[in-house]
C-alpha cells in the first residue's frame, strides 16, 4: 500500500459546474463558477461556491474531498473498558435510594 493510494483517481471523480447563488451581482450570475465534486466509490459530494474563479473553486473542492477521505480512513482506537470507582458506585447507590424514597412518598397511605 503506497502513498499514491490516498489520492483519488480521475475516473473516480465527477465534476459538475453550475451558477452559484447568493450575493455577488452581475458577475456571479453570468459565470458557471460553482463546482460540485462527487467521489463515486464513496458517494461523498463536495460543493464549493466561494470564489468567482472556477479553477479556485475546483481546487478548494478537491482539497476538501481529500480531507474528508482522510477522515474516513482514520480508525478510532479501541475503547479500554474500565471499572467504576468506589465513589462512583456509592454515588449511584445514593441516587437510587433517594429515587426510591421519592417514589414511596407518591404511594397512597395504607389503611391499618
Amino acid at each position: 500500500m503506497g502513498a499514491d493510494t490516498n489520492i483519488p483517481q480521475e475516473q473516480d471523480l465527477e465534476y459538475t459546474f453550475f451558477r452559484s447563488h447568493g450575493p455577488g451581482g452581475q458577475k456571479k450570475n453570468t459565470t458557471d463558477s460553482a463546482v460540485r465534486l462527487r467521489h463515486l466509490p464513496t458517494g461523498i459530494v463536495v460543493v464549493r461556491t466561494g470564489s468567482r474563479s472556477q479553477l479556485k473553486n475546483k481546487e478548494a473542492a478537491y482539497e476538501e474531498l481529500l480531507r474528508r477521505l482522510e477522515a474516513l480512513r482514520q480508525v478510532p482506537e479501541p475503547r479500554v473498558p474500565t471499572r467504576p470507582s468506589r465513589s462512583a458506585k456509592a454515588k449511584r447507590l445514593r441516587s437510587k435510594q433517594l429515587r426510591s424514597r421519592i417514589k414511596q412518598l407518591r404511594m397512597p397511605p395504607t389503611e391499618e
